[in-house]
């Protein structure tokens, strides 16, 4: 299996051999699903990341609002105060919800924060939703990143890739490493289960959030995104938070919308007066056709297609 990974720490991509815009993984220390972790070690981690962001003397961190992100945008502010600055892109692809959620972070941390707009919508290619998607909009956001650092005489931008992201298809980090953009995380060998330990400690709202992605990721490759689909499949997820379900997706399929629930949320789902309710509000939204999909929850499943091919 090959994917990308990159470090900063020696500004190069630890990585053999190239297939379909991915690498390898050939460097030592990578997680696997699930890995144990214990506290002191989390903590020395931390302390870690601590010490290489104080080497700089100011920092952009691109802020989505999810665990890691605003873990490290805590983290910079932390060690560095005013001198960093959390960015959090809008686009037609960044949910109403995610928005709401990263004000509320903001609210709560009072960190220095400002959005940008992101035009990921105006490039062909992005629109296209081919397998590279992922690439465009890091790259529309890391050259908006770039541009505002030069104006404003900032040192470098990080993002909040992990040690176990490397395991899945992720195009957009090789945006990361052609505008040469920070991964303390990474660097730090800091996995998604300590990221929530240390955010839990640190009292962040983000500790326990669930994984989140742009609404493009509900899109299957090959098909066109528009923001006038982002509109509809932004509405369809809505209603399912409205329902009180926690983790789940709408991926769009034409007029058929596909839902995944979390495992633990699936029954719940199938329920005849609850499936009742969902289909009602995922058609209002727009969808002529509303499915539960009986595996449920997987993140990146539309990868699998990838793979399949």
């Amino acid at each position: 299996m090959f994917y990308w990974i990159f470090s900063k720490s020696n500004s190069d991509i630890l990585a053999g051999r190239m297939a379909t815009e991915q690498f390898q993984i050939i460097a030592g220390g990578t997680a696997k699903a699930g890995a144990a972790f214990d506290e002191t070690s989390a903590l020395e981690k931390q302390s870690l990341l601590f010490g290489r962001l104080s080497a700089l003397r100011s920092v952009l961190i691109a802020l989505s609002g999810g665990a890691d992100s605003a873990y490290l945008a805590w983290a910079a502010n932390h060690v560095l105060g005013e001198r960093a600055i959390s960015i959090t892109a809008l686009s037609a692809s960044f949910s109403r919800h995610d928005r709401e959620q990263v004000e509320k972070f903001i609210s709560f941390t009072g960190i220095r924060h400002e959005f940008i707009e992101t035009n990921e919508f105006d490039n062909p290619r992005y629109v296209a939703n081919n397998a590279d998607r992922c690439y465009h909009c890091k790259d529309e956001l890391f050259e908006q990143m770039d541009s505002l650092a030069r104006a404003r005489g900032v040192q470098a931008s990080a993002y909040g890739i992990n040690a176990d992201d490397t395991r899945d298809f992720r195009p957009g980090h090789r945006a990361a490493h052609e505008h040469r953009v920070l991964a303390p995380l990474l660097d730090a060998q800091l996995h998604k289960d300590e990221i929530r330990f240390l955010s839990r400690r640190a009292s962040l709202t983000t500790w326990d959030r669930p994984a989140s992605a742009c609404l493009s990721s509900r899109v299957p490759y090959g098909t066109a995104v528009t923001a006038e689909l982002m509109d509809k499949i932004d509405r369809a997820e809505s209603v399912l938070r409205s329902l009180e379900f926690r983790q789940f997706r709408v991926r769009a399929h034409g007029e058929l919308a596909r839902i995944e629930l979390a495992e633990d949320e699936l029954a719940r789902g199938l329920d005849s007066e609850m499936a009742g309710k969902i289909v009602a509000g995922v058609k209002d939204a727009g969808f002529a056709i509303v499915t539960l999909d009986l595996e449920g929850y997987r993140q990146g499943s539309l990868n699998s297609l990838l793979k399949a091919r």
